[in-house]
């Protein structure tokens, strides 16, 4: 599975996790083994707020873009994400949401 990020300053939190062709995303299962080879689910067809692209089946992997939440403090490798290729099932890492400040 792979994923890419659409950067965006929200307050609220992502977090992922992956069994075979289902993403998990804050709790909520999508089931995408249905897609076959070659084909496309439009975003509009998938009730989930945080997909940010159509989901692609291309060479037996999927590929989908979502949006990750920051907070006004947030890393550059939050604000400038790298793809991510998932190949073990369980949780997924995602970049910190915000750089925590230290109290003077």
């Amino acid at each position: 599975m792979n994923i890419s990020f659409s950067p965006m300053r929200r307050d609220d939190s992502l977090t992922l996790s992956r069994r075979g062709d289902i993403l998990t995303i804050n709790g909520e299962a999508f089931d995408f083994s249905g897609i076959p080879e070659g084909a496309t689910l439009p975003r509009e067809a998938v009730d989930c707020d945080w997909l940010a692209s159509d989901v692609v089946r291309i060479d037996g992997d999927l590929h989908l873009a979502l949006i990750l939440p920051h907070g006004a403090n947030a890393p550059r490798e939050t604000l400038f994400p790298d793809p991510v290729t998932i190949t073990e099932d369980g949780p997924v890492d995602l970049p910190a949401n915000s750089i925590e400040e230290n109290a003077a």
